[in-house]
């Protein structure tokens, strides 16, 4: 019986014996059955609690449990076992660090000039390279691309200049406007004989149509879908809490782009729900597009079974530039035991001199980075958060809110942006180290999803990254804390109980 059979029958068991157990089997039936369900309940707390899980994760799930146990127990099912994350991910880690070995030895291995970065710089770097296991390069050319115009210009331009192969990944990809344009040239190339390979998140691109897909593939664009459900029963269980949150698209091995935006028409601004969208995203030419599409192959065998690290898919056109700064492309998920981007956040926000800068749509941060925010604010540094005003989910919305009366406290300067809807992921140090890419400051980020970013050290494009911050503060309101604590007893206990599930979102 497969695993998502076996919970929807525990589920549905549970549920039936919690709420009928009294009427269905007389008053000792039902006793025996609440019995039952409370040691069940027991058991699985005490299984959460010998995990030596992350001790607020650990108490979320026991009082989750505790409080509203049936409820408690489905969510369980669905999002809290770690036995499918280990059998499942533990063989990806081991092939993906094999492929980095096999692929990029020479880059990792050689010792590079650092030294026109101060210590603590070099230190980080030396930090990016042993936790995420792929090479810094000095050789790459970055662009940041500023919405969705740019972005999507840009990247149409470049698709229809394909020769070889198109490989392209995306959490959400949507049938609309912008969507039908890319599915069109993503056809006409590979009628046109070149190799196209298309993988969505079965989760976030859930409303792709059948016929929408079938039309690609029987172009002979290749699709796949990352956690695909094959039935019904396979939504009731842990494989749908691990997502393929990343965005990333490489053409001819050549160029790549990656950073925070789906393909949907509300990135081009074009949703009446949020209006004016504000995101970035980046093209990247040389050295680095390697890795980018180390990652896509990888996750494309890890979907499909397909072992496809070919040469002619590494560097056929590689081109080796004068690079301004480091750049390095870090990739994170659940099969990432070291939590690469996690820490990586954590080491650049405690290196940082003078300036922390954050920008990001959900901000639900464990302890460790809530602290090293916190600590940096009271050492005097400048510590700015750019946050939406308008939620498009409302749980995390709140949770997000919770954690403002600490880090107002503590001199952190909070700014909601009031222009429209604000989806950029941005973390700013000291004006010259940034990184961008698909990860939030939140937990699921850290711990759950597959995520892709890049670190920039002393790049142009942290110039404009800077620019484009500063620019976006100029449509905020900044956040007073005596204003803020005066709020309505209802919204405070509102963001109270959202930040209980927050190891949970």
């Amino acid at each position: 019986m497969r695993r998502g059979l076996q919970s929807t029958v525990i589920i549905g068991a549970l549920l039936a014996f919690y709420y009928f157990g009294f009427g269905l089997f007389g008053s000792t039936g039902g006793t025996i059955i609440s019995i039952f369900s409370t040691l069940t309940v027991i058991s699985i707390g005490l299984a959460i609690f010998m995990e030596n899980r992350n001790p607020s994760t650990t108490m979320a799930w026991i009082l989750l449990l505790a409080l509203i146990p049936v409820l408690g127990l489905v969510f369980y099912f669905l999002f809290g076992q770690n036995v499918f994350k280990r059998r499942k991910y533990d063989k990806k880690a081991q092939r993906d660090l094999m492929a980095y070995e096999r692929i990029e030895n020479d880059a990792l291995r050689m010792h590079q000039d650092w030294s026109i970065f101060d210590p603590s710089r070099q230190k980080l770097l030396g930090l990016a390279q042993r936790l995420a296991r792929t090479p810094i390069s000095f050789t790459s050319e970055t662009r940041i691309l500023t919405n969705g115009e740019e972005t999507f210009g840009t990247l149409l331009l470049e698709l229809r200049q394909a020769q070889h192969h198109i490989h392209m990944e995306y959490y959400i990809f949507r049938a609309d406007h912008i969507g039908t344009r890319i599915q069109q040239i993503l056809i006409d190339k590979a009628r046109a004989g070149v190799v196209v390979r298309f993988m969505y998140d079965a989760v976030g691109s859930i409303q792709l149509s059948k016929a929408f897909l079938k039309e690609m593939s029987d172009a002979g664009v290749q699709v796949a879908a990352y956690g695909s459900s094959k039935s019904f029963f396979s939504f009731f269980s842990s494989r749908v809490n691990y997502r393929n949150h990343r965005k990333i698209v490489v053409i001819d091995g050549d160029v790549g782009f990656m950073g925070g935006l789906n393909v949907g028409d509300e990135y081009l601004s074009r949703s009446k729900t949020y209006g004016f969208w504000r995101d970035t995203h980046m093209l990247v030419r040389g050295e680095a597009v390697r890795t980018m599409q180390i990652i896509f192959l990888q996750d494309w065998m890890h979907t499909t079974g397909e072992k496809i690290l070919e040469q002619d898919y590494l560097s056929p056109q590689l081109r080796f530039m004068s690079g301004d700064g480091a750049v390095q492309i870090i990739a994170s998920g659940p099969d990432n035991e070291r939590r690469a981007l996690k820490n990586i956040f954590f080491s650049m926000i405690t290196s940082a001199e003078k300036s922390v800068w954050i920008a990001s749509p959900y901000f639900i941060p464990d302890e460790d980075i809530l602290t090293a925010i916190r600590v940096a604010a009271m050492s005097g540094l400048d510590v700015r958060l750019l946050f939406p005003a308008k939620p498009d989910k409302w749980i995390p919305f709140l949770a997000s809110h919770s954690y403002f009366p600490s880090l107002l406290e503590a001199g952190v300067k909070i700014y909601e942006y009031e222009k429209g809807f604000i989806h950029s992921k941005l973390l700013i140090i000291d004006s010259e180290i940034a990184t961008i890419g698909t990860a939030n400051m939140d937990m699921r980020s850290f711990h759950l999803n597959f995520e892709v970013n890049a670190l920039l050290l002393k790049t142009e494009s942290v110039a404009r990254i800077v620019a484009d911050f500063e620019r976006d503060l100029l449509s905020t309101s900044q956040i007073e804390h005596t204003e803020f604590m005066n709020k309505r007893l209802i919204e405070r206990l509102l963001e109270s109980g959202a930040r209980l599930m927050s190891p949970l979102l």
